[in-house]
């Protein structure tokens, strides 16, 4: 392991970087990647024990260490408890990241080296990262997709965690995809029909982009030709606590217009920055499934018939064709799409791991479905689940407000 320090502000950051195994558990594979986990300190601090942070995505790195608005708005809370350990998740970041470049390597091969990068895997790293620390146990904070991995962790490694916060990502446990994703459409049909109630001048002004779409008259300034599947997914912002805002503002346009090219390009999620993010998100729900395109397979009819409807994280393989970031990535994304992923989730050690702590659970999750997430809250009798609609999927981003809540109801000086 290599450690480097650095000061900023009154934080200390020690970069740590390890080398682990690629496929943790077979000492055949010597294949090898770098870990990086940055660990954060405010001054007076350096006594405190140790949060890890698992970030959402799948496919997305850690935030930086600024203090807020630079950095994570959630920063000084987490440090006035812990000192925080940023975790650049394996294929990402600083973690030996998986770019373009590594389509060199050919399909198969990459798609088989993607197979590790689940969130099992990650645990793992966590443990290496925790065993260097020296500590025997320390506590985590999972957002979204690190909310799966945490309960990933507790089916494995739940003795290794003192205290569990879990932010929109109590996942569905032993459930196929599909059930996810077919509820999910419900969620967006929902927050469609409510957007418009609100604002019904923008159901003409979607038609009309649909129509624009449909004749390949939407030009982005990478040039990809939006379609009309590409628009809708535009209403993954109102999964979001400012997300109506932006799609407000972007309704608004002319369509001709550079503004609205380029606020279409930036709402639309799965771009070329992560492209992780797109080529194995649905394996995020795969509990020992092949995902066989489930997003697409469970569309209702009515999202068929009418393009008005909003789409959220719900990837089309049709975007292999249509856009550009993704083109290269076309055949490792279908090899990902048909592989039979192992179980990820043991519901009988999560329901005997006696975790504690906290969990925020949106009852207008448009990602993780609220009755899912309940579902899998009854699994965790000492993880306090705090149900709220006061935020959107991406609550912990708002401020230090919601980690204060899950820490004060984690200690019982807070009432649910």
């Amino acid at each position: 392991m290599s450690v480097t320090t650095r000061r900023m502000q009154d934080l200390t950051i020690d970069d740590h970087t390890l080398t682990v195994p690629l496929v943790w558990g077979d000492p055949a594979d010597a294949r090898t990647i770098d870990i990086h986990a940055a660990v954060v300190t405010r001054e007076g601090g350096e006594q405190l024990p140790y949060l890890v942070f698992l970030q959402g995505g799948p496919g997305h790195e850690a935030p930086r260490a600024f203090h807020s608005p630079h950095g994570p708005s959630w920063l000084d809370e987490a440090l006035e408890h812990y000192r925080l350990v940023l975790l650049d998740q394996r294929g990402t970041g600083l973690s030996t990241p998986v770019s373009d470049r590594d389509l060199e390597r050919g399909a198969p091969e990459l798609a088989e080296y993607i197979t590790h990068l689940r969130a099992d895997a990650i645990v793992r790293d966590c443990e290496a990262v925790r065993e260097e620390l020296g500590v025997p146990t320390w506590s985590v904070l999972g957002q979204s997709f690190g909310g799966f991995t945490t309960l990933a962790y507790l089916s494995t490694d739940a003795a290794s965690l003192e205290q569990v916060y879990i932010t929109g990502g109590l996942s569905a446990v032993g459930r196929h995809p599909d059930d996810v994703y077919a509820l999910t459409y419900d969620k967006m049909r929902e927050a469609s029909e409510r957007y418009y109630r609100r604002f019904p001048a923008h159901r003409d002004a979607m038609r009309r982009i649909v129509d624009l779409a449909d004749a390949g008259a939407i030009v982005l300034p990478d040039g990809e030709v939006a379609s009309v599947s590409r628009v809708r997914s535009a209403g993954s912002a109102l999964g979001t606590n400012e997300g109506w805002q932006k799609l407000w503002s972007l309704l608004e346009l002319e369509p001709h217009t550079n503004a609205f090219r380029h606020d279409l390009a930036a709402a639309m999620p799965f771009d070329a920055r992560n492209p992780l993010y797109y080529v194995f998100h649905e394996s995020s729900y795969a509990d020992g499934h092949a995902t066989l395109w489930s997003a697409e397979r469970t569309e209702p009819d009515d999202f068929r018939d009418d393009p008005t409807l909003f789409t959220g994280e719900h990837v089309r393989r049709e975007w292999l064709d249509t856009v550009p970031a993704l083109q290269p990535w076309r055949e490792v994304t279908l090899e990902l799409a048909g592989f039979a992923w192992p179980r990820l989730y043991d519901a009988d050690a999560i329901a005997a791991s006696n975790a504690r702590g906290a969990a925020a659970v949106y009852a207008n999750d448009l990602y993780v479905p609220f009755e899912f997430s309940m579902e899998t809250a009854r699994l965790l009798p000492g993880v306090t689940p705090w149900i709220t609609s006061e935020h959107e999927h991406n609550g912990l981003r708002s401020g230090g407000e919601v980690l204060s809540r899950l820490i004060d109801i984690a200690h019982g000086r807070r009432v649910r």
